[in-house]
Formats: structure tokens, C-alpha cells, sequence
């Protein structure tokens, strides 16, 4: 047998296989010896088939798929051993002459290279990195909305300033019928208030959806529209009046304080607010840092050039599927995932580059991080290590979930490095601003 490698260009290549004989003519033979000693074939006694009629039979089949065995083998431990960094897999390029009938057989398979680059981690246009910090009027509000849970509630007769209305929303056209309950003071403008304020128990009220509440999001969760529809819904509806309370905030008191947090670790309305900033900036923290590491993949794929051999993709990807793409759905599909592809490549060179690794423990230990919280959600707050391997244990055995908590860890040990090891401009931000700055 020979291999050998002929370079196209920095980014194909072409990878010639020999077989002849000598190659496979003796793994031939002792197949088909096992063959002839398991045969039933009508007229002879088992393992007394001639060997004659056994090659007859089975014979060329059973080197045609020796070859491709063989072929397989040897092409891998050939890449392996070359240490060629390849794009996709191997294709086979189809000769019109080939024959099966022939002692000695000839094989070629284009290659597609990854390319040499270096990715620069220092970049003259930087990425912003976002402080976001919890302002006192989000504060002030979130305080209000505690006071608000865990107030007391009393039935009214009528729908005044700052009343709750549960009641039923109609619009036969749309397919809309929903229960819901909303604030009087989340309506948008006097007008709607004023159809409202003073409605009683089975009072039907007519309501247009355009610009009923200050949040177009809150308009799609009463109505049970979809967000695709929400933004530019403009209809009548009717709401049926069903309920009406008021809540009567509760004191912000050590009984408050207690209900809140079990641990007596807030007793004051300072220590209540400070606890509040802490949480939500906690929160923040980790959408700025999804941000960031959005912002950090789109700055290096923008910024390290390097050619990918494209034609050689595109042939790759019309045949890897189940179903095989034209040349056209080909190139659509390289287009799309172009890319993902191209930054695919540059993680894995600064993982290679930075002995960025990730083992089997460190996934584990992550894994239950991870069911810990999950417990923790639900009262589990000391859950026994046994336990917590067990789970770990049947989730990294389901390849997909597996696959997702390492892609997320990886995420974690990259922009652990980017924050280390890039420059950003720091930029302190109010949950809203950062919303709109970033999310436009």
C-alpha cells in the first residue's frame, strides 16, 4: 500500500491511496474460510462446501469490502499520523474508469485545510464592557413590589387609582380570550384610565390594544399573543370585569425583614435595599457577561483575517446531510454558518495556543454547580454529594445535555481569559440603558 499527500494550494490537497493485492488478499481468505465453514448451501454438508464455489459466491464481494475497510483504516491513521488539520471529512473523488475487476486499486479524496492565522487580543477598536448597576429607582421599585406580594389584599366594590381588576379579554376576530389581572396604574394615559376607574363587578368594557399599557410586553402576556404579533396590535377588545381588589402595602418591619430572609440577615430598611442591589447587580453581572462575550466573538471574527477553502466546504456540506443539497441550497448553507465556522476556528486556536483544557472532572464538578442551584430552587438547600454524583452521572451520559454543559463551561474558561488577557472600555450603565444600548 501507498499514501501519499499532493498540496493544491495553503488550503486543498489531495490524498492518493494504493491498495494492491499483497494488501488485503490474505484477510480475504480467512473470511471466506469462515464462510465456507458456516455455508449452507443445498447439496453439501456444512464446512464441505468446495472452496471454489464459496470465492464464486461470496468472493468479490467480500474484497470489495475488505478494500473499503482497509481503505478507511489506513486513510484515518494517515491523517493522525500527518497531523493534518482537516476541514470536514475526506471526499472521494469519483473516477469513471474504476473497476472492481482489477488486482490493484487507486483512490483519491480531497482535502479541505484549516488555515494558519494568529488572532490579535489586543485590538485598536475596543470592546465595551458594561457595568450595569441597579439605580434607586429600580430600588424603589422593587421594594414597592415586596411591600406589594406580601401586602393585604381586600375586595372593593369599584376600580379606583392603584386597585387590581381581574377579569376576562375578548376579541373573537384575533381568537382572543384570556383571564388576567392588571394594575389600574399600568394602563397607558388618563383615557384609558378613566374607562376603568369606577367600573364594578360585570361591567363590560370596550379597550383599543394600541398603546393600552406603557409595556407593549405586558399587553402580549395578558392578551396570550405571541411577541411576533404584539408590537403592532391594533384591535378592539372587551374585558368582562370579574374581580377587583386593592393591596394594602405591607410594613417594612423585622416581620417583613424575617419573611424575606430566614437567616436574620437584613433588620433594616438600608440593609434591605443594599441586599436588593446586590441580588439584581448579581443578575446584571451575568447579562453583561453574556454580552461581553458576544461582543468579544464578534470583535475577533471581524478582526483575524484568514481565508477558508470555500468551494471545498460548500461540496462538503451538499453531501453530509441525510438529504443531499444542490449547489445552490450548498452555498446558502456556507453562507449561514460561515461564521460560526470562523470563530469556531479561532477559539480553538486560543484554547490550543493558551493550554486552555477542559477534563471530565471539572465538567462534573460543573454539572452539579448546576443541580445544585436547581435543588436549591426547590427547598433542596443541602443535598447529600451521593446524590448530587448520581445526577450528575445519568446527565453526562445523555451526549446532547452533556454536550450543552460543556459548551457553557467552555464559555465560562474563555471569557474568564478575554477579561484577563484583552483591554475593554468600561462603561457603567443602568439596566435600561444597557437594554437599550445593546439590544437597540
Amino acid at each position: 500500500m501507498n499514501i501519499t499527500k499532493e498540496n493544491v494550494d495553503a488550503l486543498n490537497a489531495v490524498v492518493k491511496v494504493n491498495i494492491v493485492a499483497e494488501d488485503y488478499n490474505d484477510v480475504v481468505a480467512k473470511v471466506l474460510s469462515n464462510y465456507r465453514k458456516t455455508a449452507n448451501i443445498p447439496g453439501f454438508r456444512k464446512g464441505h462446501v468446495p472452496m471454489g464455489m464459496v470465492k464464486k459466491q461470496y468472493g468479490k464481494s467480500v474484497m470489495i469490502d475488505e478494500v473499503n475497510k482497509l481503505l478507511q483504516e489506513s486513510l484515518n491513521k494517515f491523517l493522525v499520523e500527518e497531523k493534518l488539520d482537516i476541514l470536514g471529512n475526506p471526499l472521494p473523488r469519483v473516477k469513471e474508469d474504476f473497476n472492481w475487476d482489477a488486482d490493484e486499486f487507486s483512490f483519491e479524496f480531497e482535502l479541505g485545510l484549516a488555515p494558519e492565522f494568529d488572532v490579535n487580543l489586543k485590538p485598536k477598536n475596543k470592546v465595551t464592557q458594561y457595568n450595569i448597576v441597579a439605580t434607586d429607582e429600580l430600588i424603589d421599585k422593587e421594594v414597592e413590589n415586596i411591600q406589594s406580594r406580601y401586602g393585604k389584599m381586600s375586595s372593593l366594590e369599584e376600580a379606583i387609582e392603584h386597585s387590581n381588576v381581574t377579569g376576562t379579554f375578548v376579541n373573537e376576530e384575533k381568537g382572543i380570550e384570556k383571564k388576567s389581572t392588571f394594575l389600574v396604574n399600568d394602563l397607558k394615559g388618563k383615557k384609558n384610565e378613566k374607562k376603568v376607574i369606577g367600573a364594578k363587578v360585570g361591567d363590560v368594557i370596550e379597550l383599543d390594544t394600541k398603546k393600552l399599557f406603557e409595556d407593549d410586553h405586558k399587553l402580549q402576556h395578558i392578551l396570550g399573543v405571541s411577541h411576533e404579533e404584539i408590537h403592532d396590535l391594533d384591535i378592539k377588545v372587551t374585558l368582562t370585569v370579574e374581580d377587583i381588589t386593592k393591596t394594602e402595602p405591607a410594613d417594612l418591619d423585622k416581620e417583613l425583614f424575617d419573611k424575606l430572609f430566614a437567616d436574620g440577615s437584613v433588620n433594616t430598611v438600608s440593609e434591605l435595599r443594599e441586599k436588593i442591589k446586590e441580588d439584581a447587580e448579581k443578575q446584571f453581572q451575568q447579562q453583561g457577561d453574556q454580552q461581553l462575550l458576544n461582543a468579544v466573538t464578534e470583535n475577533l471574527v471581524e478582526n483575524t483575517k484568514f481565508d477558508l477553502p470555500a468551494e471545498f466546504l460548500q461540496k462538503w456540506l451538499a453531501t453530509a446531510g441525510e438529504k443531499e443539497l444542490t449547489s445552490e441550497e450548498a452555498t446558502a448553507e456556507y453562507e449561514k454558518s460561515e461564521k460560526g465556522l470562523r470563530y469556531q476556528l479561532i477559539e480553538g486556536k486560543i484554547m490550543k495556543d493558551n493550554d486552555i483544557k477542559l477534563d471530565y472532572a471539572e465538567l462534573v464538578d460543573y454539572a452539579k454547580g448546576f443541580i445544585r442551584t436547581q435543588m436549591a430552587q426547590f427547598g433542596n438547600m443541602n443535598p447529600e454529594e451521593k446524590e448530587l454524583d448520581d445526577i450528575a452521572g445519568r446527565i453526562l451520559q445523555n451526549q446532547e445535555e452533556a454536550q450543552k454543559l460543556q459548551s457553557q463551561l467552555i464559555s465560562q474558561k474563555l471569557l474568564a481569559f478575554y477579561k484577563e488577557n484583552m483591554n475593554f472600555k468600561t462603561k457603567e450603565v443602568s439596566y435600561e440603558d444597557f437594554i437599550k444600548e445593546v439590544y437597540k
